[in-house]
């Protein structure tokens, strides 16, 4: 089902930008449309900003069931839309597949967060948890979280590997933190694998080689494990920090 929505911004990319993050996808899964262009204005007075349409493919939706009547009183732990729903709720409701964790690690890590989200000024929580592998999995609780999360998860990912460094500081081993919000990381996992797949039919189809945009070590990871068993494929990476790319690479006969 294609559906699109509409963002602006002082320049059309920074309106696609926010598009993209607010979607959780890639450029590459996107097609844009420029409704207005942006209007510096004189001396940077009565400008207007860009205004974009990014169109996007979402799965088919189940026929909605008839509607029940509306109750006139609330439902239970239903929340009246003019309240913004306390945090300490929002973490009773969090459901979270890993071990909740509360050893001296969760603890350091709960007291590092909760100071850098302080200073941050931002209404959240830590809610800390240990896998099977003994990494320590955060979710962070809380009301409009886009500022922690930053365009394309680099705020997110500064603060991860912040909290890395102040709570493996002085431990004998060192423990491996990942820290989420709003489920970002799961969905950007799997928007790059959608991506992923479709670059490689690009790729196999017109038999060549297929640059993509710069990312982040991590992504390039998702990149390389979605394709590692697609046939006629390989990827690699070129260039260097921040700049680093995934080449999805057409090799007849790979992986079969």
């Amino acid at each position: 089902m294609q559906k699109f929505i509409e963002c602006t911004g002082k320049t059309e990319d920074a309106a696609i930008a926010a598009a993209l993050e607010q979607l959780g996808l890639a450029r590459e899964e996107v097609s844009v449309e420029v409704l207005e262009l942006a209007k510096p204005g004189f001396l940077g007075i009565g400008g207007t900003p860009a205004k974009v349409r990014v169109n996007y493919e979402a799965p088919d939706e189940e026929p909605a069931a008839e509607a029940a009547p509306v109750a006139e009183e609330p439902q239970e732990n239903e929340v009246p839309a003019a309240e913004e729903e306390p945090v300490e709720k929002l973490i009773e409701r969090t459901v979270d597949a890993a071990v909740p964790a509360n050893d001296d690690v969760a603890q350091r890590i709960t007291a590092f967060l909760s100071g850098l989200l302080a200073q941050m000024e931002v209404e959240a929580a830590p809610q800390v948890s240990v896998d099977e592998e003994g990494n320590y999995l955060v979710e962070l609780v809380g009301q409009d979280l886009g500022c922690v999360i930053g365009r394309r998860g680099e705020t997110l990912d500064a603060i991860q590997q912040l909290t890395g460094y102040a709570v493996n500081k002085g431990l004998a081993r060192r423990v491996r933190v990942r820290i989420d919000a709003e489920g970002y990381r799961s969905k950007r996992e799997e928007s790059l694998e959608r991506m992923a797949r479709r670059t490689a039919e690009k790729a196999v189809r017109f038999r060549r080689n297929v640059t993509l945009e710069p990312m982040n070590a991590y992504e390039r990871h998702v990149i390389h494990t979605a394709l590692q068993d697609y046939p006629d494929v390989t990827t690699y990476s070129i260039g260097t920090e921040p700049n680093r790319r995934t080449v999805v690479a057409y090799t007849p006969g790979e992986n079969r």
